[in-house]
């Protein structure tokens, strides 16, 4: 699944910068060397409203499967589950490291020192 959302959104992507290089808001462009082409079918002014119109379409297609996409693609991870039905095949106790201190009330213990 994620695999489709990534060629659809490269695919729309490389659509969109091909529609945006074609405009050019002075006038020339890519639009203008095919002026002669395109008036005979819609005319300049309806060329440029076409490619418009294709630039809020494309972007907002890529927006839309962004936000859809993070429904659909699963988020794994790599952390094991731990199964409470299963027995316990090894219990280990804990390591201390640390030597514990004598509680605080008890007597020190008596040295044998001869004198």
């Amino acid at each position: 699944m994620t695999l489709i959302f990534i060629i659809l959104i490269i695919l729309a992507s490389v659509i969109l910068g091909f529609i945006v290089l074609v405009q050019n808001p002075k006038g020339g462009g890519l639009t203008g060397s095919m002026a002669g082409l395109s008036n005979q079918f819609m005319g300049v002014k309806q060329t440029t409203d076409v490619l418009e119109k294709g630039t809020w379409l494309f972007a907002g297609i890529i927006g839309l499967l962004c936000l859809t996409s993070s429904f659909f693609i699963s988020g794994k991870t790599t952390s094991t589950t731990i199964d409470a039905t299963a027995p316990a095949t090894q219990q280990t106790a804990p390591v201390n490291t640390l030597p514990t201190a004598p509680p605080a009330n008890t007597p020190a213990p008596a040295t044998n020192t001869p004198k």
